[in-house]
């Protein structure tokens, strides 16, 4: 069989402080193969950004193992690009300047850093705003900013925290549209987090559904819909009965007997 781009074992999580003991995670068991797109659901709480803190190497597990192509993840790393909710630039440098930054801790010379940022702004269709500062870009465009840095020094996997959470509706469709583009142009291996199931159904291969307390994976969907996709796959019957199952499923897992102990 073929090693998996990403492979999770026996993942747990628990947080101790004065008053109590809290289990976030048990038993996260995921493999994710070469280019595949696979997106975490579940209710608020079930421990969805958690787990990809963790796989980006920001938080420490409790219990378990992970690697990427075999290698054991022990913290934060190139091999990972990490896209958060938040657009996270730099304020006082320019769209190209925060690519470069990303492509100088990477250790580019300042002619491949150069280069590589205005290739990857192109990517994301900012090339004409490479000069701009944050405050003069709509959120919509600091994410693709965030989004070009992350991918700017070729990264293994993409790690996606619910990256178009805070756009508006046409700007978050815009911005799906885009990253399906550049998926399936490119070829990516993602993780990527929401609460949005027509948004998982639309860019994902495969949803996996979690259940809180403690958070833990319940079920997994191929999505099996073709591509390339476009916004006029939303209104097929094949994508709202998809839709409907991973809701009924995280529904499902929301309830309080889902986490009871047996």
């Amino acid at each position: 069989m073929t090693e998996p781009k990403l492979r999770i074992r026996g993942l747990g999580k628990t947080f101790h402080s004065d008053k109590r003991t809290v289990e976030a995670l048990r038993g996260i068991d995921l493999d994710i193969a070469l280019n595949e797109f696979v997106c975490l659901v579940g209710a608020s709480g079930c421990g969805k950004s958690t787990l990809l803190s963790i796989v980006a190497g920001l938080q420490d597990h409790t219990v378990g193992e992970m690697a990427i192509d075999g290698d054991p993840i022990l913290g934060p790393g190139l091999d990972r690009g990490v896209v958060f909710q938040s657009y996270t630039l730099l304020p006082w440098l320019t769209a190209q300047q925060n690519v470069e930054f990303a492509l100088r801790a990477a250790g580019k010379d300042s002619a491949a850093c150069r280069a590589i940022a205005r290739e990857h702004l192109e990517l994301v269709k900012l090339e004409n705003f490479a000069g701009h500062y944050p405050a003069e870009l709509s959120g919509g465009m600091k994410q693709r900013v965030a989004i070009a840095r992350a991918l700017s020094y070729r990264p293994k996997m993409l790690l996606m925290d619910e990256p178009f959470g805070a756009l508006d509706a046409l700007t978050r469709q815009q911005m799906q549209s885009l990253l399906t583009q550049i998926w399936e142009e490119h070829k990516l291996t993602v993780l990527f987090v929401t609460h949005d199931v027509e948004e998982a159904v639309f860019l994902a291969d495969r949803i996996a559904v979690m259940a809180p307390s403690p958070g833990r994976i319940v079920q997994q969907f191929d999505v099996g819909l073709g591509r390339p996709r476009h916004e006029d796959l939303m209104e097929t019957p094949e994508f709202m009965q998809m839709q409907r199952q991973v809701h009924r499923a995280i529904l499902d897992a929301a309830r309080p007997q889902a986490g009871a102990e047996a």
